[in-house]
């Protein structure tokens, strides 16, 4: 890692005190409003792929988000045993969860193999995943031998497999009950499906959310901080809460991944006090 990307972590993490400490004392409990509803904010680890294991631990707990979805970049699949010991128990002995793989992409029955083989000696009990179309039956016989969870992600307009979940549910009909979606609500978005409605849709298939904001809902959508975009994300909130859903809404921040700490802490912010409106 060059000095200047040391430099600007440092910075990131010294200098933003002022605005992350405020943040950080709310982040670290889990949101409960009058009505029961507990959200559990985690990260995508795709969010620190130009940072070490160390840097991205750092960052999570200057925000205080306690759950986190590995990626490959940072636990590679042909890791040892030694290496996921390792990394593993950095984020124990920072009170963070592993509670996920992925995205991981499978292009072939191999992939699929390894994809699970790994996810078991990680000790995770579901994977993120892009496995082709033509590889779910075979993908469905992993998910009932590892007893593992697969969650499909999908990827936007530019995705020629899954741009949206409408794209993946059907291909899940009479199949095992352990597979099911990962939405990515900003793709989902840009693909034309508004993420509360298909929250809705699919509320028993949903195992996981990757949650961002984009500028507009098209192919032409970037990614900005939560709440600075087009996503309506107290309706979002309203229809977790419709669904009872249990699982992790996990950050995914792509807007400045050289500097992602301040926008992490703006969405973690964001998000958090919506739940806590909605949900008083």
């Amino acid at each position: 890692m060059s000095s200047r990307r040391n430099f600007l972590l440092q910075s990131a993490l010294g200098v933003a005190a002022t605005a992350v400490a405020p943040l950080a004392s709310v982040a670290a409990v889990q949101v409960k409003g009058n009505k029961n509803t507990d959200v559990n904010i985690g990260m995508a680890g795709y969010t620190f792929a130009k940072f070490d294991v160390d840097q991205a631990i750092a960052m999570m707990k200057r925000v205080g988000i306690k759950h986190i979805s590995v990626k490959d970049i940072h636990l590679p699949l042909n890791a040892s045993d030694e290496k996921i010991a390792e990394v593993k128990g950095k984020f124990a002995a920072a009170g963070i969860n592993v509670y996920a793989v992925g995205v991981i992409y499978m292009k072939t029955e191999k992939a699929v193999d390894e994809a699970f083989a790994y996810a078991k000696r990680v000790g995770v009990p579901m994977i993120v995943g892009v496995p082709n179309p033509e590889l779910l039956d075979h993908t469905e016989k992993k998910v009932k031998e590892y007893g593992i969870k697969l969650a499909i992600h999908n990827h936007g307009p530019e995705d020629k497999l899954y741009p949206g979940p409408a794209n993946v549910i059907g291909l899940l009909k009479n199949r095992d009950p352990r597979m099911g979606l990962c939405i990515d609500i900003g793709h989902a978005m840009r693909a034309g499906e508004e993420p509360g409605k298909a929250i809705r849709e699919y509320k028993d298939k949903i195992f996981d959310l990757h949650i961002k904001d984009v500028t507009v809902g098209s192919k032409d959508g970037k990614a900005v901080e939560i709440g600075r975009g087009v996503i309506d994300f107290a309706g979002l909130i309203k229809s977790l809460e419709k669904i009872k859903y249990q699982g992790i809404c996990a950050i995914e921040y792509e807007k400045d991944m050289s500097d992602p700490l301040p926008g992490i802490a703006e969405s973690a912010g964001y998000f958090r006090g919506v739940v806590k409106t909605v949900t008083a």
